[in-house]
């Protein structure tokens, strides 16, 4: 396992920032799949237009179905749990491991959102309906309570399973509702994970990969917000300034580490950007991230040697990830971080070429993280 070995003491700091902080605190083919840089990349905002959302959505189209490879990642409790992945997870069994397949459906859900005339877009919905049923939903839901895997997929897939469900409580369409209603079991149940789990998690997981703390508060916190579960809000800004409110000079020239797809350093940020009242960010960055406010502020892209290799490829989404809390940064503070901008437009123009080729390895999951940079490129009207 490829550990970001960083250890964040919670320093103290700034003592006039933090103070003023305080006080302000809140198998279908893919190789024909052509995204264009030049047509979407040096505007304010990055825009996709219909024929490269119908490549892009043949991404988790062709995967969300494929059942094999499949890393499961269970505990065996006996003989009894030896099952196949689809009859394990009916509803997220394809796309080679079970967050994956949550995240390929948040993908085609988002694109029909925007796209309502995607060339496959019936066939899309069908899939969509035939995955969140409500039998298969209830199946989900029997594993995560069981004895010997209450634990899965936990944070990084119970951010994902909110992020999709977000995705279709905010759908206005039969359909949305009608898939989100037949979630809700399976996302209710997240909440609940989250609201056990955090309370009971002491220092934060400032890791790379799966685990990150921030990512998952991060996700959680855009569900929390869009349907206005406000116990669960309260419960994350909690526990997210508990965590990072103290942290400064975050390390950021350690990263990225090998397996790298997120960034321990910009994941805090995300989350603090949101949880932070507006006064009070800029006076927590500049202790945490100083460098962010030089107009020459840089970071080179993640270099992927082989994209054969599924850790090897994660570099891939680092860029993707990096881009999303850098076009954050640049749409709330346009004043000070506009720059960052650029930074962001680089490592998705280094990144978004290489979601096409033949290995499966990067194609099953790279189109989610290329779609939400693309989406948090958007200046927020």
């Amino acid at each position: 396992m490829g550990l970001f070995l960083i250890f964040l003491i919670g320093c103290k700091g700034d003592e006039r920032n933090q103070a003023e902080i305080n006080k302000n605190v809140e198998s279908d083919s893919i190789s024909d799949v052509n995204i264009s840089i030049d047509s979407i990349l040096g505007t304010e905002s990055i825009e996709l237009n219909l024929e490269q959302a119908n490549n892009l959505a043949a991404l988790p189209l062709a995967c969300i179905n494929t059942e094999y490879p499949n890393k499961l990642g269970q505990t065996l409790g006996g003989k009894q749990d030896l099952k196949s992945p689809k009859e394990l997870h009916p509803a997220f069994y394809g796309c080679f491991d079970w967050h994956s397949a949550v995240h390929a459906q948040w993908t085609l859900v988002k694109l029909l959102k925007q796209f309502p005339k995607l060339e496959k877009a019936d066939e899309i919905k069908a899939k969509l309906e035939a995955s969140l049923s409500k039998e298969n939903i209830a199946k989900e839901v029997a594993y995560f309570k069981s004895e010997n895997n209450k634990d899965y997929e936990r944070t990084y897939g119970w951010a994902w399973l909110l992020k999709l469900s977000q995705e279709l409580q905010t759908w206005d369409s039969d359909l949305g509702e009608e898939l989100a209603g037949n979630l809700k079991p399976l996302s209710d149940l997240m909440v609940a994970n989250f609201t056990e789990f955090l309370p009971k998690l002491i220092y934060p997981i400032r890791v790379g990969e799966h685990t990150n703390t921030a990512f998952a508060l991060s996700f959680a916190y855009d569900y929390a917000e869009a349907v206005k579960d406000e116990k669960f809000m309260s419960l994350i800004d909690k526990r997210a300034k508990e965590f990072y409110l103290k942290d400064d000079n975050c390390p950021v020239t350690w990263e990225p580490s090998g397996f790298d797809f997120l960034s321990p350093c910009l994941q805090e940020i995300d989350i603090m950007r949101k949880v932070l009242p507006k006064a009070a960010f800029p006076l927590w960055i500049k202790d945490f991230m100083p460098e962010l406010m030089n107009t020459d502020f840089d970071m080179a892209v993640g270099k992927v040697s082989d994209r054969t290799d599924g850790k090897l490829v994660h570099l891939d989404g680092l860029n993707f990830s990096r881009a999303w809390v850098l076009y954050g940064i640049a749409n709330e503070y346009p004043d000070k971080y506009s720059h960052l901008r650029a930074v962001a437009d680089n490592h998705v123009s280094k990144s978004l070429p290489n979601l096409v080729g033949d290995s499966y390895e990067g194609g099953h999951w790279l189109a989610s993280f290329a779609l939400y940079a693309l989406q948090e490129s958007k200046v927020q009207k």
